[in-house]
């Protein structure tokens, strides 16, 4: 417990904290920034020649808000609706991730097992240095294997058949770091990923995915059979060439779709996406899966960091940025935002990306039908639009009986001293660090400054034992 003397009110600190609350219904109060966010996006569509693209806010589990601009087919000229299906590259990884997960729940594997134990042909790997650990499986679920990074050439390798994929890892894969010491994006090591759930769960790793994340999450249009989703329903993609769009050749879904040959729509994406952000808050309650809570918590956690890195925004404003790579996504922390996950994705003839924001329940997803379509900056805009609502504020977080029970000592000991009361909620150190007689005499003081003190002054809470409440006074606070 500390005190601070501030003009022209006192402070008495328990701990820091920062809290907010959050408008009933925040959809509402967003409604706002919506055309805002659609006039960036569609702005973007038009300079950047997308022939397509479906876009959404998720907030508190909700698709609050949807976009969607131009065709599925230029041919057909059919309109893209938030139905309408895209493949999502790169954003497969958190589903690999999501089934090695439920995998190690169920006690089928240790994310610390050699991931030779699954694959044998990783064991004759020639690593870089005789001290080099053995590949762990969390090596390969945080890109930490020392595997150089391989965009765009896992992109070819989706149509690899199985016997071609082993028959690969029997040449050798090259290192460019021993594993467990640097951060190095790696398609290669989650098609490895998608070897091990077939392993471990006794069948074809598309199958183990259907059944225990696609099925149970009702994501009917979300498949890595891209020749069974409906023609009429399809996204073409497009590269913009010579002043027109040529349609790219589809990329089969193979060996390595573990690692990008995932095809979803908007209306799944944002279900998806709804589910992981209702990882956060921890509390209890029902956690009937498919993946428990915790385990998807711990997916948005870095578990391999990367250097902290400065850019430029559309604004001119510099951003600085630190954070890493959890378990199939992304993690970071920005000047704005203390926890950001997200996950981009991109093939030829296609670029999407899902980004969120676990202490607010906001997300935000898009998929385009150009190659490598760019939202990085068009989601920065809809979060700066969303900001301006005022509704963009993190979810508050509940206090513990402990706290809520301290917070009412601590405040009858402001409006009155007692020796009794002051030893029995005092920590061991209290009274070393400022003896009693002191202490007292230092609350007598603010009390004949400020008068009487109210215990009716918002309670501000950062976590179950932490937090700060203010003290209205005659004459200021505390």
């Amino acid at each position: 417990m500390k005190f601070a003397a501030l003009t022209p009110v006192a402070a008495l600190v328990l701990a820091t904290g920062v809290a907010a609350g959050q408008p009933a219904d925040r959809a509402a109060a967003f409604a706002a920034a919506y055309p805002e966010i659609d006039r960036a996006f569609t702005d973007y569509a038009r300079d950047a020649h997308v022939p397509g693209m479906a876009w959404g806010v998720v907030v508190d589990g909700r698709l609050v808000h949807q976009g969607t601009f131009g065709v599925q087919s230029t041919e057909t000229q059919a309109p893209v609706t938030a139905d309408t299906v895209f493949r999502i590259a790169s954003m497969t990884k958190s589903f690999t991730a999501a089934a090695i997960l439920a995998l190690r729940d169920d006690g089928k594997l240790a994310l610390d097992d050699p991931a030779e134990r699954y694959v044998p042909e990783l064991a004759s790997l020639r690593y870089p240095t005789s001290d080099a650990p053995r590949i762990t499986i969390r090596h390969l679920l945080s890109h930490a294997t020392g595997f150089p990074e391989d965009n765009p050439w896992g992109d070819q390798q989706l149509a690899l058949s199985d016997e071609a994929m082993s028959a690969l890892m029997r040449q050798g894969i090259p290192f460019s770091n021993p594993p467990g010491q640097a951060y190095e994006y790696s398609n290669y090591g989650f098609a490895i990923l998608g070897r091990i759930v077939t392993q471990a769960s006794g069948m074809p790793y598309r199958d183990y995915v259907r059944a225990r994340l696609l099925q149970p999450l009702g994501l009917s249009a979300t498949t890595l059979d891209a020749p069974a989703v409906p023609a009429a329903r399809v996204a073409h993609g497009y590269r913009w060439e010579d002043e027109r769009w040529k349609e790219e050749p589809p990329l089969p879904d193979g060996a390595f779709g573990a690692m990008g040959g995932m095809l979803t729509s908007l209306r799944d994406l944002s279900t998806y996406v709804a589910w992981l952000m209702d990882a956060w808050p921890a509390r209890d309650g029902d956690d009937t899966g498919p993946l428990r809570r915790s385990s998807r918590r711990e997916m948005q956690q870095v578990w391999r960091g990367s250097p902290a890195s400065v850019r430029r925004l559309a604004d001119g404003a510099l951003q600085l940025t630190a954070g890493g790579y959890g378990y199939g996504l992304r993690v970071a922390q920005s000047c704005d935002f203390g926890h950001v996950v997200a996950h981009s994705g991109g093939l030829p003839g296609y670029g999407s990306q899902m980004r969120w924001l676990p202490e607010y329940g906001v997300g935000l997803v898009a998929m385009g039908s150009l190659t490598y379509t760019n939202w990085g900056p068009r989601f920065d805009a809809a979060l700066a639009a969303l900001a301006r609502t005022g509704a963009l504020v993190p979810r508050r977080p509940q206090p513990s009986e402990a706290l809520t029970r301290m917070r009412a000592d601590v405040t009858r000991l402001v409006q009155q001293w007692d020796d009794a009361l002051a030893d029995r909620i005092a920590a061991n150190n209290l009274y070393l660090d400022l003896a009693k007689d002191r202490r007292r005499r230092e609350i007598d003081a603010l009390r004949e400054k400020h008068g009487s003190c109210r215990a009716d002054g918002p309670f501000l809470v950062e976590n179950a034992l932490r937090g700060e409440w203010v003290m209205p006074c005659d004459r200021g606070a505390l």
